[in-house]
């Protein structure tokens, strides 16, 4: 009898691929991480090392020699900021590592980490929202009302006015309550809850996430974080400007002052110059500094600002706010810079939080299927074309390439009308470019109708194109004027510059 020979099959199919874990670290106020990150020559990404002894890091299970792969859902491996990052975070941090072993295993292997960080995902899950609710005087007050869920301690679930102010906010019926004004509202009876929404006045901020993805990060025993979510009519946002030195400098003064609250803010841009670079890069008065080429100021004298910035020549990137955004974000215990509106210098790795289930495909062949079908009819990234189809109204395509900062625009939901509009075109950026004003509707992100999306699942498919972004908009529709109005009574746009 001839013996029987199987098929060889190679060895690492019969080898698991490495499993990143999960941290979670919470400090105290003015507790540091207790943690190092270094990078080693021949290698990417980021190693943890130097941990201090029974610090917030030790106590989360992080360990000598991890390599970080992503802080608070950004993929940040050979990402040059992932320490601005992490200081942005607060006093609560979720980072995802793999230990030496594992690293080394997946490098032999082949193994794309970016693939490995996805497999690592939950399936199905939507980020959270940040939501700001500012109070009808005129209806239903802040329209909103939080039931106890039956049998699930500290879990809250949201009811709404029809119409009314917690909905234009961003509010779904049925979201689950997870903070409120900086607080967790897990350790709260329906009672406590209810006298803390009293106390609110005309305005508060909630974050929420649908009642599928709680569950499924309470199963995993994940914490949800302001820090994850995306922002939703928030009334301050810090502005990342680019300027370049000018025959008479940059065109603005720096002189120190606080905020309305008595705290120093760093400098304030007391004054302005016309027409400098400043001024053409929408700087206003007043605003503070936040950073220099993404590095925090808040706790550098005047004097150490100012040869910051000199140092900075020819050009110089600065984060600002309002005295009043910085205020807002102080007692909420955010960082001003989370929501910032280009984070990351335009090298803003996607939120790796799965796409709302508009298509079956990846973000990756949405894109390339896309630019595909325009190879033939776009001379560049950033022209645009005019459709005009009988018994319609007239379309305008336009194609934009990222720029250094960002795309250059923002986006909003406006009240009355369906789907998306453009809220804010930055002068001078690839929105204004390529066309762009402000008050067009847009009818298609990436090859997706979103006249029904939700202004969330928008952002979602503008990150999933990574550097181009391709838009469809109606020529006939609101003006600007009509959109500014109504964007003022909603209380600001959502800015996606990233």
């Amino acid at each position: 009898m001839k013996p029987t020979y199987l098929p060889l099959i190679p060895l690492l199919e019969y080898v698991s691929k490495p499993t990143p874990r999960l941290c979670f670290l919470r400090r105290d106020e003015g507790e540091r991480y207790g943690f190092n990150l270094t990078v080693e020559r021949g290698s990417r990404g980021h190693l943890v090392r130097k941990l201090a002894s029974r610090g917030a890091a030790e106590r989360s299970g992080l360990r000598d020699g991890d390599r970080v792969l992503e802080v608070n859902g950004f993929f940040v491996d050979d990402v040059s900021q992932m320490a601005r990052r992490i200081r942005i975070s607060g006093n609560q941090l979720c980072v995802l590592v793999l230990d030496q072993e594992g690293y080394e295993r997946a490098q032999a292997q082949g193994d794309d980490l970016l693939a490995l960080v996805k497999s690592h995902e939950m399936k199905g899950c939507k980020s959270p929202r940040l939501c700001h609710v500012t109070r009808n005087q005129s209806h239903s007050g802040l329209g909103v009302s939080f039931n106890p869920v039956e049998g699930e301690k500290g879990h809250f679930s949201v009811g709404l006015v029809h119409g009314g102010a917690a909905e234009k906010a961003g509010l779904r019926r049925g979201d689950r309550l997870v903070w409120m004004n900086g607080a967790a509202v897990s350790d709260l009876t329906h009672s406590a809850l209810t006298k803390m929404v009293k106390k609110c006045g005309d305005h508060i901020t909630l974050l929420v996430v649908d009642s599928e993805t709680e569950k499924k990060y309470v199963q995993q025993k994940w914490p949800i974080l302001p820090v994850m979510a995306v922002p939703c009519n928030l009334p301050h946002r810090a502005r990342s400007l680019a300027l370049a030195l000018g025959p008479h400098g940059y065109g603005f003064l720096l002189k120190e002052g606080k905020t309305s609250s008595g705290r120093t803010g760093g400098p304030i841009r007391q004054e302005v110059h016309d027409d400098s670079p400043a001024q053409r890069a929408g700087m206003q008065a007043g605003e503070l500094l936040l950073e220099v080429d993404w590095e925090s100021v808040e706790s550098l004298a005047h004097k150490d600002v100012v040869e910051r910035v000199q140092q900075s020549s020819p050009q110089i990137t600065l984060t600002i706010i309002s005295a009043q955004g910085l205020d807002f974000y102080s007692k909420l215990g955010l960082s001003p810079v989370l929501f910032c509106g280009d984070e990351a210098g335009g090298e803003q790795q996607e939120r790796n939080t799965p796409l709302p289930s508009v298509t079956e495909e990846t973000p990756e062949q949405v894109v390339a299927s896309l630019c595909a079908s325009l190879e033939d009819s776009v001379a560049s990234l950033s022209a645009t074309s005019e459709e005009v189809v009988d018994g319609l109204p007239a379309q305008r395509h336009c194609v934009i390439e990222k720029g250094p900062l960002g795309f250059g625009l923002d986006f909003d939901s406006v009240q009355h009308t369906s789907g998306t509009v453009v809220s804010q075109v930055t002068p001078g950026g690839p929105g204004h470019r390529a066309g762009l004003a402000e008050g067009e509707v847009v009818v298609e992100v990436n090859g997706h109708n979103v006249e029904r999306k939700y202004l969330e699942d928008v952002l979602m498919l503008v990150k999933a194109g990574g550097k181009h972004l391709s838009l469809v908009l109606l020529l006939e529709g609101p003006t600007g004027g009509d959109i500014q109005s109504q964007l003022a009574a909603n209380g600001g746009a959502v800015n996606i510059q990233q």
